[in-house]
């Protein structure tokens, strides 16, 4: 005679295991999993902690360097270089950019020099890219990589020896920078 009881029957108080059975632990289970996801929801809502904004990004020597390098004892101005970047790149290894600053790009007046850093990468020089009054316009873009969540500077030199600057902060889901 062959034996026809479940090796799951021991487990079950000797009944079973049927379609019902398995059923009903299977909801009481996803019950179960749902009651600590929403006491946990709950209480992100009301710590403070979550409500709370990230600490200020404070940013590397390297950057801290390269910007005195580039500046000098100048005072760049603030405005006047359009920095467009995404404020949220999935991928850092990828992250477009395109600099842009209005200059009139004659030999009295032009931009010689823009050069792009950042903030949190090992390595703050992202690029320097130089323009003669041929060069027709001041602008610039590519792609670059991003370690992490930072704010991506950039410095323009003109003709004249004056200081533009430009920023914008970029959120970075995945580093493009590999380990450090």
């Amino acid at each position: 005679m062959k034996n026809t009881t479940s090796p799951w029957e021991h487990l079950l108080g000797g009944r079973a295991l049927d379609r019902r059975a398995v059923l009903a632990g299977a909801g009481a289970l996803a019950a179960a999993a749902m009651v600590p996801a929403a006491a946990l929801a709950e209480a992100a809502k009301t710590t403070p902690a979550a409500a709370a904004d990230p600490p200020p990004l404070v940013p590397t020597a390297q950057f801290g360097d390269a910007f005195a390098k580039v500046v000098g004892s100048g005072t760049p101005l603030e405005g006047l270089v359009v920095l467009e970047l995404p404020e949220f790149a999935e991928n850092g290894n990828i992250v477009p950019y395109k600099i842009s600053i209005d200059s009139p790009m004659t030999g009295e007046d032009h931009i010689q020099r823009i050069t792009l850093l950042s903030t949190q990468n090992p390595q703050a020089t992202v690029a320097v890219f130089h323009f003669t009054p041929l060069s027709g316009k001041a602008t610039v873009s590519g792609r670059m990589r991003l370690a992490k969540t930072q704010e991506v500077v950039a410095v323009a030199l003109t003709s004249s020896n004056s200081l533009l600057v430009g920023r914008q902060m970029v959120d970075v889901g995945i580093g493009g920078c590999g380990a450090e």
